[in-house]
């Protein structure tokens, strides 16, 4: 076992973290990756408060193990979702998106921890001034939203940055990059990727095997306006192709489908528009894109259609090849980290 301040802080008992990928991460999953000893994160971005109810009372009657929620901190639901997570008792809320201040407190006083995800040193020292307890920083290299700083120059800065504990994201998918991540000071490492492709991940296994046969992704912004690495694919292609208006056409068309599918109303969707739209470099045509992105990746990962979706992707993707369970891949990842840092150790010393 590697004792870390991510594993003191949750209760788990290995500094691995399963990222919350939305249509990936449900029950199924995090069940899996609790009982594993790993830190299984729900995604709710997808999920109705209904459905995010059922779905947290489904995984602690399968698990007595720690888990936790990822939101989003500019949903108009955010709220009731937090009133959710304290009532159901939940251990960890995870944030795609900086949460405000208000939002921390909430979380805090219930007793639950918090755990944000930014892809900016100052994004990171703002979190953890308002009280965040840890903190996980993606490097471009990671799928979905990502940007632009590899994770060796990004990780650094934060660890040096804050006194919180720092999770590492972002080209992590074994035990050599655990042990290179606590060796920067982080106290573990998230990864999405990886976890998709295991035997728990409720991923058609048509879908799966386009991932291990993948050898590509690209960061487009064609999905929802901001930066996306997603597998490459003919889709994807006609999107980056597309012009300005055959785009508006699809996004409409997708959120109809989203709104039928979530029950929200349009009112609902507009705010959540105008929430994404708050402080970012967007048009409202962006923003209009963003309703792409829960239909493109349902298109894939649940219905098994990657001809009509989108398939978001870290560049691990490219030395993955198989399709372990997550306690086979948790068990093989700490023991290999283990053995890594043994071997440094000796060879610093000269000698065992």
């Amino acid at each position: 076992m590697l004792d870390t301040p991510l594993t003191r802080l949750t209760g788990v008992r290995h500094p691995v973290v399963q990222t919350g990928m939305g249509w990936v991460a449900g029950p199924r999953l995090v069940t899996a990756v609790a009982n594993a000893g790993g830190l299984g994160i729900l995604a709710s971005a997808t999920m109705t408060l209904d459905r995010l109810a059922d779905a947290v009372r489904e995984v602690r009657d399968r698990t007595d193990a720690p888990f936790g929620v990822n939101l989003r901190a500019d949903a108009s639901d955010a709220g009731d979702r937090i009133d959710l997570l304290v009532r159901e008792g939940v251990r960890v809320a995870s944030f795609a998106l900086a949460p405000r201040r208000e939002l921390i407190a909430r979380l805090k006083d219930a007793g639950i921890v918090v755990i944000p995800s930014v892809g900016a040193r100052r994004h990171a020292e703002k979190v953890a001034a308002w009280g965040a307890d840890a903190v996980l920083v993606q490097g471009g290299e990671g799928g979905g939203h990502t940007g632009a700083v590899a994770t060796t120059l990004l990780l650094p800065q934060v660890v040096d940055a804050v006194d919180i504990p720092v999770i590492a994201a972002g080209g992590f998918f074994d035990g050599r990059g655990l042990a290179a991540a606590l060796a920067y000071g982080a106290a573990g490492v998230a990864m999405g990727t990886r976890f998709l492709l295991t035997a728990d991940s409720p991923v058609p296994d048509a879908v799966k095997r386009v991932y291990l046969d993948a050898a590509d992704t690209i960061v487009t912004r064609q999905v929802d306006g901001m930066p996306h690495r997603v597998l490459r694919s003919g889709l994807v292609e006609a999107l980056e192709s597309s012009g300005r208006v055959a785009l508006l056409v699809r996004a409409l068309r997708n959120g109809a489908r989203f709104k039928r599918l979530s029950g929200m109303s349009w009112r609902e969707m507009i705010a959540d528009g105008r929430a994404m739209r708050h402080g970012k470099d967007l048009s409202w045509s962006q923003v209009m894109m963003a309703a792409n992105t829960p239909m493109l990746l349902k298109a894939a990962m649940v219905d098994g259609r990657p001809d009509l979706g989108v398939m978001a992707s870290g560049q691990a993707v490219g030395v993955i090849d198989d399709l372990p369970t997550c306690a086979e891949l948790i068990e093989a990842i700490v023991r290999r980290a283990a053995e890594a840092i043994t071997a440094q150790r000796s060879a610093v010393v000269g000698g065992p």
